[in-house]
């Protein structure tokens, strides 16, 4: 099973979108909302909460990529998100995500018995390549008991 299609399995909410996980790599994960007139807001485009949605999605899916052989000792979780909406977003968007921090530092600190943080970047572009959002999610490796 593909990270994408696990977190399709166990995230209604991926799926109630229509999320494509395109690519879902540790360095990069790659993540596409279909133009949905039931997701679109009052001009047309997509929902601000959709967008959202389809970045924290993206986040989530390198944070498994990267760190899905720490599960069986961690839980991830969002610690906090951040999201500018920079231009008018229109039919198909796709979110790239990016980790912030190198995966051996991340689970360095676990092994040393810490709760990790790090930030996930992500941009949303339209089909033109504009950039329309820009989201920071960060997140933590809770150490299981």
């Amino acid at each position: 099973m593909t990270v994408g299609d696990m977190l399709l399995a166990t995230v209604p909410m991926a799926r109630t979108l229509n999320l494509e996980f395109i690519e879902t790599t540790s360095e990069r994960a790659v993540v596409r909302m279909p133009d949905q007139a039931d997701y679109h807001n009052h001009v047309g485009g997509p929902h601000a909460g959709a967008m959202f949605t389809l970045a924290e999605s993206a986040s989530g899916a390198i944070v498994i990529a990267a760190f899905g052989d720490q599960m069986s000792r961690a839980v991830p979780l969002a610690v906090k998100a951040e999201i500018g909406y920079k231009k008018l977003a229109m039919g198909v968007v796709t979110a790239t995500a990016t980790l912030g921090r190198p995966v051996a530092d991340v689970v360095a600190e676990l092994d040393a018995g810490k709760r990790p943080e790090f930030p996930v970047a992500i941009e949303i572009r339209r089909a033109d390549g504009a950039v329309t959002g820009e989201m920071t999610v960060v997140w933590t490796l809770r150490p299981n008991a």
